[in-house]
């Protein structure tokens, strides 16, 4: 990092094992005097403002996060008071990012952190890069990751005294403002690599979706499928519906002690995770001989999520594509077991995967509290069937085009984490005095842009 940028003149040993030298003209003081633990709670429950820490967001409103975590308490008495341009820290989840500065007044979990900044010593926004910064992150878990359960978290006992980085409030300002400028110039480059993988996973769907259903062949002449989510297919083509074509089976309902030990059992998460069934499943269950026979899992079936809160994840496939050994399947699942010599393993695998059998689903799909697919409905389902010869050219020019579309996504995924390394670096290499930013400016080109914005 220092490569890049100039590192300051002269450093000082600071006195701080995790923090090892600083400039020279900097203190390292204890957290205590830049910011200050506060515990008002909200009597007679008078604020209603329900605010929440979510991990690398940050602090928002209850209402706006949807429904996932913890919920809101009926009786809001106990909560922490919560001012605009206070720092809350989640005391569990600091670590992986469940901390921010609020934007809102409200109130929050008795369990969390709440600090007050010192503006004498320390500007707001400076004090949430000190907080960003993961070799001060790394030191304050070292106290809530004890043998004790009551230290499982940390608490203001472990925030007061540890030592923190501090220059003079002129020169936190040019901290931030390089900070600022180049976190945000990340931030954009992280966001076009996750809108390209958005772009290639619905790119991949289509793919699959047009080949499983139109064929490869441009020139092949169609023929009305009588299916309104199928449309048009090659007129060479079959459609039949799936009881025509194979056998369903529900999974077996096995008690929780049965379960640990025992033989492989193939669970609803197996299911709606994978594409292809893994050979090789984590769970066990004490199954009997009887049991393993009726409820095999064998090269060639198909494998349905039957039952969850929304429709959106009920039909979802998982074709096993090599037999899972002495294995049975979960009650939550439907197994779908095709003729001989009518489906080829790997086009069963998109055929079943293809985006556009959700419309045959959500349809369908009659959900009242949840949602639950029937052996009835899932029969109804129309199947395409191109010859088995034809069936295995796609599968293999899907197999072809599938794994460009993965090695693209996983260069993007290794790209935002070499990003996020930047960026994280960058932060802990400004806060900590490792590199001097007092003469950084902005780039001209973005100070005209910002001005022509204006």
């Amino acid at each position: 990092m220092a490569g890049k940028y100039q590192a300051y003149s002269e450093y000082k040993d600071s006195g701080v094992e995790w923090l090892g030298t600083i400039p020279a003209h900097w203190n390292a003081l204890p957290c205590r005097s830049s910011v200050e633990n506060r515990t008002d709670k909200n009597e007679n429950a008078q604020d209603q403002r329900y605010l929440s820490v979510m991990a690398n967001v940050g602090v928002i409103r209850y209402e706006d996060k949807g429904d996932v975590g913890n919920k809101k308490p009926d009786d809001l008495s106990k909560c922490k008071i919560v001012k605009k341009g206070n720092l809350v820290i989640n005391s569990m989840n600091y670590a992986i990012g469940s901390y921010g500065m609020s934007n809102y007044d409200g109130v929050c979990s008795p369990v969390y952190i709440v600090l007050n900044i010192n503006e004498d010593v320390m500007h707001q926004r400076f004090a949430l890069r000190v907080f960003e910064n993961k070799p001060f992150q790394r030191y304050l878990a070292t106290f809530g990751n004890g043998i004790l359960a009551h230290r499982a978290a940390i608490g203001w006992d472990d925030i007061k005294g540890a030592c923190v980085p501090i220059p003079s409030m002129k020169e936190q300002l040019s901290i931030l403002n390089f900070l600022d400028h180049e976190t945000a110039k990340i931030d954009g480059l992280i966001e076009k690599q996750r809108l390209l993988i958005k772009l290639l996973k619905e790119k991949r769907q289509a793919v699959i979706s047009h080949a499983v259903t139109k064929g490869l062949n441009p020139s092949a002449p169609m023929k009305d499928s009588g299916v309104e989510w199928l449309g048009d297919i090659p007129e060479h083509w079959d459609v039949k519906k799936l009881r025509y074509i194979g056998l369903c089976q529900n999974g077996i309902n096995i008690g929780a002690e049965s379960f640990g030990s025992g033989y492989p059992f193939v669970s609803y998460g197996d299911a709606y995770k994978n594409e292809e069934l893994p050979q090789s499943v984590e769970g066990l269950v004490q199954s009997s001989e009887a049991d393993r026979k009726t409820y095999s899992v064998l090269s060639g079936d198909i494998i349905f999520t039957r039952t969850s809160e929304t429709i959106e994840e009920i039909g979802l496939s998982s074709t096993c594509l090599r037999t899972v050994t002495d294995a049975s399947f979960a009650g939550f699942l439907i197994r779908f077991r095709p003729k001989k010599n009518i489906l080829y393993s790997s086009f069963s695998k998109y055929y079943f995967r293809n985006i556009s059998l959700r419309a045959f689903f959500i349809k369908e799909m009659n959900l009242v509290t949840r949602a639950s697919l029937s052996q009835d409905l899932l029969k109804k389902l129309a199947v395409s069937l191109p010859p088995l010869e034809e069936q295995k050219q796609i599968s293999e020019y899907l197999d072809y085009k599938t794994s460009i579309f993965s090695k693209l996504t996983e260069n993007a995924i290794n790209t935002i984490e070499l990003l996020k390394e930047r960026r994280t670096a960058l932060i802990s290499a400004a806060v900590m005095g490792k590199i001097d930013v007092r003469d950084w400016q902005a780039p001209k080109q973005t100070i005209e842009s910002k001005e022509q914005a204006a």
